[in-house]
């Protein structure tokens, strides 16, 4: 209590206000200007004050809230690492009277509208959504938005909807960074390829078009030779690259816009390529290690999975029971790994990996 206490006084300190403007503000009482709330709300989330914010509101909350979430299960290296961010933050706020509602999907792109609908028509609060199909996702998100639920975007966006925020590391920086590293990575006038997922998804599409820009500026007469999509589909992505580097035998670099480069490195290897051909890939999970070791990875662009996870519930929940202002989008500093510091990510510390199935089964409640 003397901690929230001190908290209280930087906040009226910091907002020129009594303690008492400021205690009215936190818990939602009248009695203040709605332009004063919002300050105050502001000016407590930038200090850090925001999580307890929301359980002391929450704890005293008459009503439960309910927040749904739609994300994939596949590709699990990268989505078993959000939704266990998800999860860490759903059960602090679980235990305060907040219920979730998970309505996954297999794969990116793939069932998302009939999953966000059910969720809308099952009257939850707001929901968080990674919008793999955001066309046809558009206008579901906002007759949502338009009856009051908030809608929360985390790793790929929907940015032609009236969705409330977007949680990511920004697409376009991420893929500029790769095409920086890579012009670092091979001679000039090299030739190199982008793997994405699938060129709909605005993350996957914006990581290529930043490396397509990027990748010139920083390797003199140097080339794209292709952007092919592998569909997260492990099969596809292995013959799509094996077959290009038959086609295009002098290719210096690969970048894989996704988590899912097991089967490039297979490809590489399969051509006796590995170390030869420059590799940049994306994020991290422990089956990469070999391939760091091995030189076959050359650098990974990480895009912090548990934290945007987290980030997304947080900024939810504050919005819902505290009644803070949604950022129109939160975008991370995307790292890079190599082997010197990949074992410094929690991907590597973690024993057992996979999150349990149990955890994001339909109705199942973090």
């Amino acid at each position: 209590m003397a901690k929230e206490r001190r908290g209280i006084h930087l906040i009226a300190q910091m907002a020129n206000v009594s303690i008492g403007t400021v205690d009215r503000a936190l818990h939602g009482r009248g009695g203040i200007k709605e332009s004063t709330r919002q300050r105050i709300l502001d000016i407590a989330r930038q200090i850090g004050y925001t999580p307890n914010l929301a359980a002391r509101a929450l704890s005293v909350a008459r009503a439960s809230t309910r927040i749904g979430v739609c994300m994939p299960r596949e590709i699990r290296f990268f989505y078993d690492q959000l939704w266990a961010g998800v999860i860490d933050e759903g059960k602090r706020l679980s235990q305060l009277g907040v219920e979730f509602v998970n309505r996954p999907v297999q794969v990116l792109g793939e069932g998302d509208t009939d999953a966000f609908q059910e969720l809308v028509d099952s009257g939850v609060n707001g929901i968080i959504l990674t919008a793999g199909n955001p066309k046809d996702l558009k206008p579901l998100i906002d007759a949502a938005e338009q009856k009051g639920t908030r809608v929360v975007c985390v790793s790929t966006d929907a940015p032609e909807s009236q969705r409330s925020s977007i949680v990511c590391v920004e697409p376009y920086l991420n893929g500029c960074l790769a095409g920086e590293l890579m012009g670092k990575f091979v001679p000039p006038g090299s030739k190199v390829a982008v793997v994405a997922g699938m060129l709909m998804a605005e993350d996957h599409r914006k990581k290529a078009d930043g490396f397509v820009h990027a990748f010139p500026r920083h390797c003199p007469g140097g080339k794209i030779a292709a952007v092919i999509e592998g569909h997260e589909d492990e099969d596809e992505s292995f013959q799509k690259t094996f077959e290009l580097l038959r086609r295009v035998p002098t290719l210096a670099g690969i970048y894989v816009n996704t988590v899912n480069c097991l089967p490039v490195c297979r490809a590489l290897g399969a051509r006796n390529l590995g170390g030869k051909v420059k590799l940049i890939t994306t994020d991290l999970f422990a089956e990469m290690s070999s391939y760091f070791r091995k030189g076959t990875i050359t650098a990974s662009i990480y895009q912090h999975p548990h934290r945007q996870g987290q980030l997304a519930v947080r900024l939810l929940a504050d919005n819902l029971i505290s009644k803070v202002s949604l950022p129109a989008s939160v975008y991370l500093s995307p790292g890079v790994v190599m082997s010197s510091n990949l074992h410094l990510f929690r991907e590597l510390r973690l024993t057992g990996g996979k999150l349990a199935d149990s955890a994001i089964q339909p109705d199942a409640a973090t």
